[in-house]
């Protein structure tokens, strides 16, 4: 009986302090301000998969505007596409956020929309530059990308990637085509 009565006090005076400490995960809210430097393309960050299990080093290194595509035309005016590396950095299955609101863009008047923000935009797959969602096997890499559909005027914005810790990684995007495969995703956009 006495245990009976001290297990009972235990939850009684622990279990409201927990929920009250353990508040809303909304991984889709504000990110948390970053401590990392805003980045270039072609620059890595390491980040968390989501859930904040394994990691993942993410790096973006083309970017192509296009006001059409063999896929339709944007809502908005402009596709930003950018093709990204995602690779696997632990011996454990590792899922990123890309596939969960991760990716985002971010306007110079601070504008911003999610990858995939329109009906055609989610329909954009290059041959070549979507090799397979966020799920990755252990110790592997492969490519993909995020499509934006913005206005003209948000060229250059900031690319923004929230890990599954809520760490917000940013890049600088260049108001031009940029990067190692312009030609490549050029091609495979039309």
């Amino acid at each position: 009986m006495r245990r009976l009565v001290t297990a009972a006090l235990l939850v009684v005076v622990c279990c409201p302090s927990l929920a009250a400490c353990s508040g809303s995960d909304d991984r889709r809210s504000a990110p948390r301000p970053s401590p990392h430097p805003t980045l270039r393309l072609g620059q890595s960050a390491d980040t968390a998969g989501a859930g904040g299990r394994g990691a993942a080093r993410i790096t973006p290194d083309t970017v192509v505007y296009a006001d059409r595509t063999g896929f339709g035309a944007p809502e908005h005016g402009l596709f930003a596409v950018v093709t990204y590396q995602s690779e696997n950095r632990t011996t454990s299955r590792v899922t990123t956020t890309a596939g969960q609101g991760g990716w985002r863009w971010k306007a110079a008047d601070g504008r911003t929309v999610a990858d995939g923000n329109s009906k055609v935009a989610t329909d954009v797959a290059p041959v070549g530059f979507s090799e397979g969602g966020p799920a990755l096997p252990p110790e592997v890499g492969h490519q993909d990308v995020a499509v934006f559909d913005i206005a003209a005027a948000e060229r250059g914005g900031t690319l923004v990637y929230v890990d599954g810790d809520g760490t917000a990684f940013r890049w600088k995007i260049p108001a031009s085509d940029s990067g190692v495969a312009v030609p490549a995703l050029k091609s495979a956009l039309d």
